[in-house]
């Protein structure tokens, strides 16, 4: 799986951009603030449909026009002993983004639906935002799993949207029915509360439905991604052994699971969980107005040595974790097809890295299909990626080259 062409227009500091890439790896070399990452996200927005640096559509657009479009020619297939790269598997993916409105999606010039877009180019980032998978808040962990999963299996894009609906509709029934029982002093009446009642069972069902169906492929992933997680991890950091594993939050506040029980990997189960988690925090739910029970209130544990990372391991450590994860991901969407490996995208880490964590990024980086680096001096690049090489300026992006321990 290779990117052939990019091109951008009207994207963040890009009012025009054509970028060809080559397989291997390639290189762009440019100062801190000039560029270099909004190439990438152009990239990796067309693999996912989000970006891995903003929640919204708005910033990705040039305040000098009113909508995005980023374009990209890539080939699904093994790359031959050449380098060469086979027309009869080369895609064009069109993506016009349009803030406050639904995105155009085009491939080959017909227009697509989200969920046939995504998974069509797979990519893997690793950036400096990923210590965030570690110590930040439980949603960024929740993101990346999603982000892997629907990868793998592109139609949890809909499960997922179906599911963010449902929760939608009914943390309003809930807000509603919570301002009712304040204006009543509490009490329960007949008539339009009955009504409520009767709307919120209904949404109770739609949600243990698409939230078993949404943690039913979490769970699924975690237990692939486990083991390739320890293992990476011991390649980046030896001595002490790293874990992932998934937490159902919601099961244990509300006592229908024991802390450390698993979970089980049955649809069905997983929504009669749901439904008994929804009965024993009812009273609770209308009195905060909002949903505490379902997948959106899960987390991702990560432990080094046995103890939480997020709150025992050093920061070596954590970017160790957070590496680990992306490369664990990586090996999981190895292999899924006859597409090849992912796009590796390393944003600027290399300079966070110490030399051991580098030179296990170097080497697994050295052994994929295509990676595209970023960084502020060429220098940071271990010398065992050197590729193509392209200088970063205002507004523009052409191969050259750059010498090493020069800032560009």
């Amino acid at each position: 799986m290779l990117v052939d062409r990019l091109e951008l227009r009207d994207f963040r500091s890009y009012l025009e951009l054509t970028l060809e890439l080559r397989p291997g790896v390639n290189v762009l070399v440019g100062p801190n603030g000039i560029g270099k990452t909004n190439v990438i996200e152009a990239i990796a927005y067309i693999s996912t449909l989000s970006s891995h640096r903003v929640a919204q559509d708005l910033p990705l657009v040039n305040r000098e026009g009113g909508q995005a479009t980023i374009r990209l020619e890539f080939v699904r297939g093994e790359v031959t002993s050449d380098g060469d790269m086979p027309a009869a598997s080369r895609s064009v993916a069109e993506i016009a983004v349009i803030p406050g409105r639904s995105n155009r999606l085009q491939i080959s010039g017909s227009p697509v639906k989200p969920r046939e877009l995504v998974g069509q180019l797979r990519t893997v980032v690793f950036a400096p935002e990923d210590l965030g998978l570690v110590k930040g808040d439980p949603a960024a962990r929740r993101k990346f799993l999603d982000e892997v999963l629907i990868q793998r299996a592109p139609r949890y894009l809909g499960i997922r949207a179906d599911y963010e609906r449902v929760l939608k509709q009914r943390n309003a029934l809930l807000k509603s029915m919570s301002k009712s029982r304040f204006r009543s002093g509490g009490e329960s009446h007949s008539g339009s509360g009955a009504d409520d009642n009767s709307t919120l069972k209904i949404w109770n069902e739609q949600l243990a439905e698409q939230g078993a169906a949404l943690l039913y492929g979490r769970l699924a992933l975690v237990s692939e991604l486990a083991p390739l997680m320890t293992k990476a991890y011991e390649q980046v950091a030896p001595g002490k052994p790293a874990v992932v594993g998934y937490q159902a939050r919601s099961f244990v506040d509300a006592g229908v699971l024991e802390p450390g029980e698993p979970v089980p990997v049955n649809r069905e189960e997983l929504a009669n969980l749901i439904l008994s988690s929804i009965e024993a925090k009812s009273s609770e739910e209308i009195a905060r107005g909002i949903t505490l029970v379902g997948p959106h209130r899960d987390d991702l544990v990560l432990t080094v040595d046995g103890l939480l990372a997020k709150h025992y391991a050093s920061h070596g450590e954590c970017w160790s974790v957070a590496l680990s994860l992306r490369l664990a991901s990586f090996e999981l969407m190895r292999g899924i097809d006859s597409a090849g490996d992912p796009v590796l995208i390393l944003d600027d880490v290399f300079a966070e890295l110490d030399s051991s964590r580098r030179e296990a990024l170097a080497n697994f980086a050295a052994g994929v299909d295509q990676a595209i680096i970023t960084a502020a001096v060429a220098n940071d690049v271990p010398d065992q990626l050197a590729g193509t090489t392209f200088v970063v300026t205002p507004g523009n992006v052409v191969q050259g080259e750059v010498n090493r321990g020069e800032e560009s």
